[in-house]
């Protein structure tokens, strides 16, 4: 006997898709960019990548800085500043650090912010069965008016209150997780206002000495250093001219300085012509600029007689060394001296040039290298003069505090003499030739800037602040209250009547709950003092 299979033939099973590794690793890489964990690890990051920044010079705010750490450190100097330890805020490595912060920060708060928005809107949950079980539970008689008077008690204290029939729920504490989004959110506009001063700000540094014929015009060719932005071009810069009037400065007997303030005059086409006053911690502020004050010194003024009888006077500023003197070193350089007036042929190896160090406050006896005291008690100019080709007109770029030392191993400047001139005194060369000490110009070192995210940066802050502050203190926690049918034994105290069981919970870690909920339930109870007095302790929450 055949027997027959007539049962359908079982289907193959279908074959399982592969997953793709690729789309797998990028989710996976996105989550873990997107958690609070990384935001927060990016964050220490950038505040670890920005010491550098306070900690050594940067370019963009003190040029002169740098170059004396250039000197101080020939080794190390160049490896830092192949990092870009300069130009902290600006280098690579600090840029993408932020980047990630901010796209992570953008990837874990949007979703936290549809949850927040979608729990705002919903309603308080329903009472759970047994309340019994939650931290905080008790029982007592139901006030009159039932769950509607529970219901006006809660929100007269300002929760939000849910009525289910016999059944009140209320919820609290929203103030938390709102302060804690608007934190992260102010946080990524901070992040948005450095951008904006990165891309559209720019900034210049000035040393400008007074007098009429010192005046400056903000273009980029007279600024010792200037920076501009990806998005700013020279021809964007404001027009307008500074001209440095007078600057006063009062010291401690100490040496600790005691006040600042320059007084400048501005004009150009972008500002009205105006006398300004502005200090250390007061900028001048203009139009589409600010203006800084960093730092002051002396320029010593010197008159060079050749053996032609031809005057020139130089009033290059001495850069000050740090001291608390105000001791300043430069160089006094006249390329142009000794041009024979018949021929106008200028002798190159006749070029005259001076390095000096200038002494505020000079001491009575030697050696004359550091001022006493940085307002011109005892002013003196210790010189030295130097004869021959300067090497200015090879075209290699050089400092104009310095002379060039090349120059002078290769025996094409010799040292003539030297000399310490006091105020108003002359001093008779070899070749005849004088140079007198006239006096001091003072000067001053300006920053020019422009930070386009410098208001929005402010306004950031301050909602971070309030974000922070909402984020600490706020409290979440829900109570619940069901209305009970009374116990109808004879002898009880509640016979007859309607009970109310409560129970209340935090959702967040609150020490002082216990003593809000047995507030709370006193207020339902009808204790009218500790009703007031937990009212008077409620925040505004």
């Amino acid at each position: 006997m055949t027997v027959v299979d007539d049962r359908p033939e079982a289907e193959a099973p279908a074959p399982r898709r592969r997953p793709n590794r690729l789309l797998a690793l990028l989710r996976n890489s996105w989550r873990q960019l997107t958690s609070m964990r990384t935001a927060l690890i990016l964050l220490f990051l950038l505040a670890v990548a920005a010491i550098p920044g306070s900690v050594l010079p940067q370019r963009g705010i003190s040029p002169e800085k740098v170059n004396e750490y250039f000197v101080e450190h020939p080794d190390l100097a160049p490896r830092l500043d192949r990092i870009g330890a300069f130009e902290v805020f600006g280098s690579v490595w600090f840029s993408a650090i932020y980047l990630l912060l901010f796209t992570s920060l953008i990837g874990c708060i949007t979703p936290r912010m549809r949850d927040h928005i979608r729990t705002l809107r919903s309603r308080p949950p329903a009472a759970p069965k047994r309340m019994a079980r939650l931290p905080q539970h008790t029982v007592l008689p139901a006030p009159p008016g039932g769950a509607a008077a529970i219901a006006d008690v809660l929100r007269k204290r300002r929760w939000r209150v849910e009525v289910r029939g016999d059944e009140v729920s209320a919820e609290k504490g929203y103030l938390k997780e709102t302060g804690n989004l608007l934190f992260h959110t102010s946080l990524i506009a901070v992040l948005i206002g450095v951008a904006l001063g990165s891309w559209y700000g720019w900034s210049g540094n000035r040393l400008l000495v007074a007098g009429a014929d010192n005046a400056f015009c903000n273009t980029r060719q007279q600024y010792a250093e200037a920076k501009l932005g990806p998005r700013v071009d020279s021809a964007d810069l404001p027009r307008f001219c500074l001209r440095l009037d007078d600057f006063e400065a009062r010291f401690l007997e100490s040496g600790q300085p005691d006040f600042f303030n320059a007084k400048v005059t501005v004009d150009g086409p972008d500002e009205p012509t105006r006398s300004a006053n502005f200090s250390v911690n007061s900028p001048l502020r203009l139009k589409d600029a600010s203006v800084y004050l960093l730092g002051h010194g002396y320029a010593p003024v010197i008159r060079y007689t050749d053996r032609f009888g031809k005057s020139q006077i130089s009033d290059d500023p001495f850069l000050t060394t740090g001291d608390m003197g105000l001791t300043g070193e430069g160089l006094a350089a006249f390329p142009d001296a000794n041009v024979d007036p018949a021929t106008g042929q200028r002798a190159a190896d006749q070029q005259m040039a001076f390095t000096g160090i200038y002494l505020p406050t000079a001491p009575e006896q030697g050696p004359f290298v550091r001022s006493q005291y940085p307002t011109e008690r005892n002013p003196a100019l210790n010189l030295v003069a130097y004869r021959g080709n300067l090497g200015l007109d090879a075209g290699i770029p050089g400092s104009v505090y310095q002379l060039d030392q090349r120059q002078v191993r290769t025996g094409k400047v010799k040292e003539v003499g030297t000399k310490l001139l006091r105020k108003g005194e002359k001093w008779t060369l070899d070749d005849g030739t004088t140079v007198e000490f006239l006096g001091t110009q003072r000067y001053v070192t300006l920053s020019v800037r422009h930070d386009p995210g410098a208001t929005p940066l402010l306004i950031s802050c301050a909602f971070l602040l309030v974000g922070l502050m909402g984020s600490l203190f706020g409290r979440r926690r829900r109570v619940f209250f069901r209305v009970l049918p009374g116990d109808p034994g004879e002898g009880s105290p509640t016979s007859g009547s309607s009970l109310v069981e409560v129970g209340g919970l935090p959702r967040t870690d609150y020490p002082g709950f216990a003593e809000e909920f047995a507030q709370l339930v006193a207020a339902v109870r009808g204790d009218q003092p500790a009703a007031e007095r937990a009212g008077a302790r409620e925040g505004a929450e």
